[in-house]
């Protein structure tokens, strides 16, 4: 059975296409030459509109206006009217009608108190500030305002200041400044690293924000020939993964640092592995800082730490909060043997120069 649309489609199957285009005036011909340049009217996968020439006649209504076009659906919704859908062979509507529930109103009635005639008529014809000495009497400050309270502290009555128990004072505000900025010159503390001066034992960078990239890896290249700087500490210096590399490398030629601080900088876990890596190869290094990193180091890293610490026994103090368990407990446990390693070898060394000193 053939379809409706089909019959009108049939007229259309042995038309002769180079006899329409042969009957083509030539601006015609460039007029569909023009149409097929911009259409495409033979890839399904193209929307309508990009496939034929629009025939709307209407007029276009301006730029896309989001609001009013909500505001016109808001309105067109409001306008029509739900559709009632009624139960199955009775008619009544289905649901139940809305009605919304009304809050139960409070209403409080003041207790009238009664008073002897003699108190009564004694309050009646008091005056304000009879009744202002009264409350402070009997601590009732708070129906006295601030006003009234100054008038019967100043008032010659009597009342001092220390007769107000029950006030509440404010606390006096205590100021508290900022703590100064760091007072170490970068330039003159590089060229006294470079220099090797023996007077320079502590470099303290700390919260220096504007210290170049190239200047902290030139500390780093100084600090490999240095010997008298024994503490090192770049905290919140803006610190990332280059200059966590060019430290590892002074690690591994130093033989005279203590203490490295590297804490709250935004060197990643390969800047982290880098130092862990060099500390492998230094003996002098007893205390390191890498903790508040910017992000965290995760738990390879932290593997690759507790590793570290089980194998130098030289690191006493390690400034790093693990996220994971079994990390931590190693590396616990890597710094109690090392520090009692320390101890033993100290009470040898001692009793050793006892023994030496006595005839």
């Amino acid at each position: 059975m053939a379809l409706p649309f089909r019959k009108d489609l049939d007229k259309y199957r042995e038309l002769d296409e180079d006899e329409i285009l042969g009957k083509l005036t030539e601006e015609e011909l460039k007029q569909l030459e023009t149409v097929l340049d911009d259409l495409d009217p033979e890839n399904a996968l193209l929307p309508a509109g990009f496939r034929q020439k629009d025939q709307t006649m209407k007029k276009p209504g301006g730029p896309f206006d989001r609001e009013k076009l909500l505001s016109f659906l808001e309105k067109q919704a409001l306008e029509q009217k739900d559709i009632e859908e009624v139960v199955p062979y009775t008619g009544e509507k289905k649901g139940k009608v809305f009605i919304p529930k009304q809050k139960p109103i409070q209403s409080y009635t003041e207790e009238k108190v009664m008073l002897d005639p003699e108190l009564e008529e004694a309050l009646t014809s008091a005056t304000d500030t009879e009744l202002c000495d009264l409350a402070a009497i009997l601590g009732m400050h708070n129906l006295i305002n601030s006003s009234q309270l100054q008038d019967i502290v100043g008032s010659s009555n009597g009342v001092g200041n220390e007769s107000f128990t029950n006030v509440v004072k404010g606390e006096k505000v205590i100021p508290v400044f900022d703590e100064p900025p760091n007072p170490t010159n970068v330039e003159e503390s590089l060229q006294r690293v470079k220099d090797n001066d023996p007077r320079l034992v502590e470099v303290n960078l700390n919260n220096i924000k504007n210290i170049p990239i190239p200047t902290l890896k030139e500390f780093a290249k100084a600090l490999e020939t240095n010997t008298y700087v024994k503490s090192f500490s770049l905290a919140a210096t803006r610190s990332n993964d280059p200059v966590a590399m060019a430290f590892a490398d002074m690690l591994r030629a130093n033989q005279a640092l203590n203490s490295l601080n590297v804490e709250s900088n935004f060197i990643t876990g390969a800047g982290i592995l880098a130092l862990i890596e060099a500390l492998r190869e230094n003996e002098t290094l007893t205390e390191i800082k890498i903790d508040n990193q910017r992000q965290q180091l995760g738990t390879p890293v932290e593997m690759e730490i507790a590793k570290m610490l089980e194998e130098n026994a030289k690191i006493l103090k390690f400034g790093y909060h693990f996220m994971q368990q079994g990390p931590r407990t190693r590396a616990a446990a890597a710094i109690t043997k090392n520090n009692d390693l320390a101890w033993h070898l100290g009470a040898k060394i001692s009793a050793d120069l006892l023994a030496s000193l006595q005839p």
